[in-house]
């Protein structure tokens, strides 16, 4: 059975896509388990995958190196998917080093990890935050991404550059994903959906910016699954991809959703 090594395997992704390789996959899941968000909801998503037996887990900070290395030289993996992260743009204001602790020095870490062990195909997470600035309606993986505006958005950029040097040096097949908003169960509850969701069930006001006339690609989970499986199968040598829904959707019609399905009120505090 082919070995792959996902890391951020607790994580909300991570956990959806260890779920769907283990059906044919020998699965070794690595995270650190951070207090970034409840820990116990990591715990949770956890359970969800150890009753498998194609499923081995270690509490791995991606940061160091040494216990990274033991790993991808004791387990041997043909593949690795990096969805380990610091994630959140509003956190990167107040604590920046994280970004480049986790995100930069962690990301180095793993491919450090692949070239020493000759691994096959790397699959990383990036994100669609790297558009920064553009003004552009519709975004193309061509278009110029120099123009970051957090420090979320530069690391995951440099993911980028640091794979493509990676690919050309060394031969190793990466395939970047850039994810637009993804959601579903077992969702991460930092994110405006699930903020919305217990605010308005608890009776509090929710805060909305630039008058609410903002839209965004809402990208189901099990559409990101098949992306990350799809990359999985075609071994690029280096690729980076847009995965979302291709659709936008306004962001009032989605309050709009969640204030019908759980048939409460909304109180809107709107600011610039």
């Amino acid at each position: 059975m082919n070995k792959i090594i996902v890391t951020g395997c607790a994580g909300f992704i991570g956990m959806h896509v260890c779920k769907d390789l283990l059906r044919n996959f020998e699965v070794f899941g690595i995270d650190n388990i951070n207090d970034y968000y409840d820990p116990d909801l990591k715990l949770s998503r956890l359970e969800q995958l150890s009753s498998s037996n194609n499923f081995h887990f270690e509490k791995v900070d991606i940061k160091n190196n040494d216990e990274l290395d033991k790993i991808f030289k004791e387990f041997k993996p043909e593949r690795v998917i990096n969805l380990a992260a610091q994630a959140g743009v509003q956190y990167s204001l107040t604590n920046p080093t994280a970004y480049i602790d986790d995100n930069i020095t962690g990301f180095l870490n793993i491919l450090e990890g692949c070239r020493r062990s000759n691994v096959k195909n790397l699959i990383y997470a990036s994100s669609s935050s790297v558009y920064g600035l553009s003004k552009k309606s519709i975004f193309s993986e061509t278009d110029v991404v120099n123009k970051p505006i957090s420090m979320y958005a530069l690391s995951k950029t440099s993911n980028e550059l640091m794979a493509h040097t990676y690919s050309h040096l060394y031969n190793l097949n990466t395939t970047g994903l850039r994810f637009f908003t993804v959601y579903g169960p077992w969702g991460r509850p930092d994110m405006a959906m699930y903020i919305f969701a217990k605010k308005i069930m608890n009776g509090e006001s929710i805060t909305v910016y630039n008058d609410g006339l903002m839209q965004r690609d809402f990208t189901y989970i099990d559409d990101i699954v098949k992306g990350v499986r799809s990359c999985i199968m075609k071994n690029y040598k280096y690729e980076i991809f847009n995965l979302g829904n291709n659709k936008k959707e306004n962001l009032m019609d989605m309050i709009a959703i969640i204030q019908n399905r759980l048939k409460r009120d909304v109180k809107i505090k709107y600011e610039k």
